[in-house]
């Protein structure tokens, strides 16, 4: 009797090469004969050939098998182009390569979600020459076949081979179908060419999970294993002091609001710290309590665990269904704080009670001396079963049967330490850590185009056209467009305009779009229309969508209300921004399969915060803090577990990120823990204690930055301190690899940013919305993260007017403006003759690149490098933090804070509003009269020619012809001489007053005089 195979999930890569675009001649006759070479996972495929064709269209299938699905995301895809040599003139000795395109798992889609996708044809080298793009449809799928039908499936490599020789290859020109026999080479350029074979190469060696632990619920490992990182970020460990070492920043204090260097642990500048150890190993004692047996007569009995320093108890007992009362389940594991000191002469007690008479069921007793320590990757400490023992006292009750348990030692790398119960709130599921997810947003586009058969109102007065608009809803958001276009020979009404909302992944929503005749004083409804956002049709790329007319409903016309033409589509090219534009943590599109490989990963440890304040106060009137820490970087959010009753707690976990653009910035907040402690129908927000960004790409790579930061809050009644934060950073990357150099070469926006833009308003409306989505996702989570945490992250009200932030965007143009200021004092103390000597070198400058002017262009460059290279020695040492002197923190008047804090509308008294009314009033003209003065100035260079004043353009034209002719006459050399050397003359050879061609141009007429 034959064993019964196993049927097992086989996965399968399906690439369609739909066609190419725009390809470059390369056959001698102005043509090329393409084909595509498919490599993935150690197998090659290829097209057919397409004869003569710069767009040639393949619409071929290729299948591959995915030999592991669980690395299916870091293999790599690469596409390539191939000319065909034997379809060329003759002259041809190889086949010319026409580009190539290289993809990751992770930008495959499952098999229908697929789009069609044209990737622009990437180089191979410097020195190649490539141009055009190519259209793919890639996806997956997962089938269920027999172990013996896989084996059966794969033919040997060398059969296939022979196979593929024997078989036709089908060429297409002009519409005529031509059988080439098959090459047996397979195109590589500069080289002869190898049989058409299916390689089968063995998985390069690499972890999927980075670290699991960092992107599960909970802290990761202290002490991990060395990852294997992706291909694209394999090289991150080259950097000048190898991969296991970590750099440390000297100290360099610079005042108290100012970030600086944590010294301690890691102050020795010599000392090794293994890597990806970013954070302090924590000890703790962990208790996972499974279940008992056979125990006495109780009722809902519990779990009491007691230390020297320590008392927890358990929740209630569970019961399987159909089991006795006395084998009741906990499943559940405890961690508290360990000290070593204390470990030695402590005593662990277990013991098991009566829920509701507090009878003592028997207990357990052990020496922490021997509790075995668990160092992970090991496996799970395997519980035990333990005889309960009783109490030396006579009168107390028999005890009996057993409980099933674990005692271990480990750190905050254990894998049971996140969902374990702290000793300092052991039922608060919200102090715990966790890792959360923003949803996958969408740009929603809606087109109005036009409505035909509208049942309008017939009593209009005369000469009134109707007022006819649409309304479109969607959750919260709800736009309105403009006064429709009538045609008077048909009831038909033209809109074409397009509106646009965020919708939120899952596509539940439903599209209202409402049809109004607002002509008179109550909008009237003519129909609407229910649209489902799942139904709705997916774009990534400009491709035209098609219009559909979609009948009205619930008019007052009957069951027929008209019909309305609408084009609508969910845009994937998009990047939904959430953030502001410049503090974006982000900036991939939508849809997956646009996504770049990652260049990097960015590691963050939080190690812990010192001196807080008291947030709140408990009995007795004691202040207290709860602190725990938000970081967001991309869609990942990551939240510590809550210290209670901490002013210095200390978090000691470590997070990671994939980095896929470097010019993006970390978001890390601390706040104060009012939602899990308060009472549960109140609803109190978490109070902010201060915030920390950090730029990827003032990161040096491979290098660990340990330092601390004061957390600042800026509120009604000032600037104020609230501790410190004491993080580590490392981003770990290539340093100069094309990869790393060429993102900074790459738009910062997804196409469909450039092809389409969004206005500014309505990029920030957008924003908004998706900000609130965000925060009614997140707030969902258990624990929660509440609207108040994700809106002060997001920083959703940097928009809201600021007497504070105008001022410190002046102070920041002036500061931009500094150098041309100073050069403009330099050369008027060179052309006063304040220092005789530099006057005179310049005079020398002057006369060689007058001389010489093919050296000016090199000269300039050659000292921005100079400039660049002293600039190094003044490089910043540490990332830097809040900058309370650029953001006029300092001397900010109370009023402009309680300006800045007012709502809106504002709640402020009347007399409050109009005096900060007039005030900016005043502000307002003075900037009116700046450009005003703009607008003069561009007018008078205007005036030079228009003749609006005879004589002046009479004086103008006449100099601009005595110009000319000395120029065609003196050679340009001297007249450079001689205008530098007058520009630079004596002070005892100039007017004090303005020179004459000042006052001319100041003469000049503008059109200032013709304003009312």
């Amino acid at each position: 009797m034959q064993p019964e195979h196993q049927p097992r999930i086989l996965r399968k890569l399906i690439v369609e090469v739909i066609d190419a675009k725009d390809l470059l001649p390369k056959d001698g006759l102005g043509s090329s004969s393409p084909y595509v070479v498919a490599d993935f996972d150690g197998q090659k495929k290829r097209s057919s050939t397409v004869c003569r064709n710069l767009n040639p269209a393949w619409n071929e299938r290729l299948e591959f098998i995915v030999s592991d699905p669980r690395t299916m995301e870091f293999e790599e895809l690469e596409i390539e182009v191939f000319n065909d040599k034997k379809l060329s003139n003759g002259s041809a000795r190889k086949n010319h390569f026409l580009g190539r395109v290289k993809l990751y798992g992770s930008q495959f889609a499952r098999r229908g979600e697929e789009g069609l996708i044209y990737f622009p044809l990437e180089k191979k080298s410097v020195f190649s020459w490539i141009k055009g793009e190519i259209g793919l449809k890639i996806y997956y799928y997962d089938e269920i076949v027999d172990e013996q039908e896989v084996k059966n499936e794969g033919p040997p490599p060398e059969k296939e081979a022979v196979d593929m020789r024997k078989s036709p290859l089908v060429v297409t020109e002009n519409g005529t179908v031509l059988e080439v026999p098959m090459p047996t080479e397979i195109a590589m350029e500069g080289s002869h060419l190898p049989p058409m074979v299916t390689i089968e190469e063995s998985p390069p060696m690499m972890t999927v999970h980075l670290d699991h632990r960092h992107h599960q619920e909970g802290p990761p490992a202290v002490h991990p294993e060395q990852p294997h990182y992706p291909p694209e970020v394999r090289k991150m460990q080259t950097g000048p002091l190898g991969g296991n070492e970590r750099v440390k920043v000297l100290r360099r204090p610079n005042g108290d609001y100012s970030p600086r260097v944590i010294t301690g642990r890691f102050a020795s500048e010599s000392e090794k710290i293994p890597a990806y150890d970013l954070v302090e190993p924590m000890q703790f004692l962990f208790i996972r309590i499974v279940k008992a047996r056979g125990l006495a007569p109780n009722d809902s009995p519990c779990v009491k665990i007691r230390t020297s320093s320590h008392f927890v108890r358990s929740k209630p007992a569970n019961y399987r269904p159909g089991d006795p009362s006395m084998n009741p389940e906990w499943n559940q594991v405890f961690a508290l704080p360990q000290n070593k000191t204390d470990s030695a002469s402590s005593t662990l007690e277990i013991s098991v009670w009566n829920g509701s008479s507090e009878q003592f069921l028997g207990g357990v007793c052990f020496d922490l001396s021997d509790v075995p320590v668990r160092d992970p990757p090991d496996s799970p400490l395997a519980p035990q079963w333990y005889r309960l023992e009783g109490a030396d006292d006579q009168h107390s009750v028999t005890v009996s049967g057993d409980i099933q348990l674990s005692v271990w030692i480990g750190t905050q790398a254990d894998d049971a330490f996140p969902e374990s119960c702290s000793s300092d709130a052991p039922y608060v599921v919200h102090t715990r850590s966790k890792v959360y997810q923003s949803p996958k947003l969408w740009y929603l586009r809606i087109a109005v185009l036009e409505a035909q058969d509208l049942h309008i109102a017939a009593n209009l007065p005369p000469l009134t056209a109707p007022d006819v608009r649409v309304k479109a809803q969607l959750g919260f958001q709800s736009f309105r467009t403009r006064r429709g276009s009538m045609n008077h020979h048909s009831s038909t009404f033209y809109w074409h305009e397009d509106l646009l909302f965020v919708a939120g992944e899952p596509l539940e929503d439903t599209l209202i779009l409402l049809v109004e005749d607002r002509t008179g004083k109550d909008p009237v409804l003519l129909g609407h229309v229910v649209a489902p956002v799942a139904s709705i049709e997916q774009r990534i790329d400009e491709r035209h969508v098609a219009s559909k007319w979609v009948p009205l409903e619930g008019g007052a016309g009957g069951a027929y209300c008209g019909r309305i033409q609408l084009r609508m589509c969910l845009e994937g090219g998009y990047h939904v921004l959430d953030e502001a534009a410049h503090l974006c943590s982000d900036f991939r599109p939508t849809a997956k399969q646009l996504w770049k490989p990652a260049i990097g990963i960015l590691e963050l440890g939080i190690l812990g915060a010192r001196g807080l304040l008291p947030m709140k106060s408990k009995g007795g009137g004691k202040g207290s803090t709860d602190a725990y820490c938000v970081a967001k970087y991309g869609k990942k959010w990551v939240r510590t577990r809550t210290i209670t009753d901490s002013f210095d707690p200390r978090w000691n976990e470590q997070y990671t990120w994939q980095v896929y653009d470097p010019c993006t910035v970390l978001t890390i907040g601390v706040f104060d823990n009012w939602r899990s402690f308060a009472d549960p129908t109140e609803d109190k927000p978490d109070y902010r204690i201060g915030k920390i960004r950090i730029r990827v790409s003032t990161l040096e790579s491979n290098k660990v930055y340990t330092n601390s930061y004061p957390l600042l809050v800026l509120s009604r009644n000032g600037l104020k301190k609230m501790g410190e934060i004491e993080l580590a950073v490392r981003f770990a990357c290539p340093s100069l690899l094309p990869d790393t150099c060429a993102a900074y070469g790459q738009p910062l926006l997804p196409k469909m940013h450039y092809l389409r833009p969004l206005g500014v308003a309505q990029q920030e409306a957008l924003r908004g919305a998706a900000s609130k989505m965000v925060a009614a996702w997140l707030v969902r989570s258990e624990p929660p993260l509440g609207p108040e945490v994700v809106k002060y992250m997001l920083d959703s009200d940097s928009h809201t007017w600021s007497m504070r932030k105008s001022k410190a965007n002046w102070f920041r143009i002036v500061a931009v403006l500094a150098w041309a200021v100073g050069l403009a004092k330099w050369l008027d103390d060179i052309r006063r003759w304040r220092n005789p000597v530099t006057t005179v070198l310049v005079h020398i400058l002057y006369l060689v690149l007058v001389w010489f002017p093919d050296l000016i262009v090199p000269t300039g460059f050659l000292y921005i490098f100079l400039i660049g290279v002293w600039y190094y020695r003044f490089r910043p040492k540490i990332p830097a933090g809040m900058d309370i002197r650029l953001s006029q923190a300092e001397t900010v008047d109370p009023d402009d804070l309680d300006e800045e804090f007012d709502t809106i509308p504002s709640s402020r008294p009347p007399e409050i509003v109009r005096i900060r009314y007039d005030r900016l009033r005043i502000l307002a003209a003075r900037v009116q009269t700046v450009l005003g003065d703009f607008a003069t100035q561009g007018e008078r260079v205007q005036a030079l020619v228009s003749w609006r004043d005879p004589r002046a353009t009479k004086l103008f034209i006449v100099v601009c012809l005595a110009i000319t002719v000395v120029l065609y006459v003196v050679p340009p050399k001297m007249v450079a001489v001689a205008l530098g050397f007058y520009f630079l003359r004596h002070p005892m050879f100039r007017d004090p007053m303005p020179p004459a061609s000042l006052n001319f141009f100041r003469r000049l007429p503008s059109l200032s005089d013709r304003l009312m």
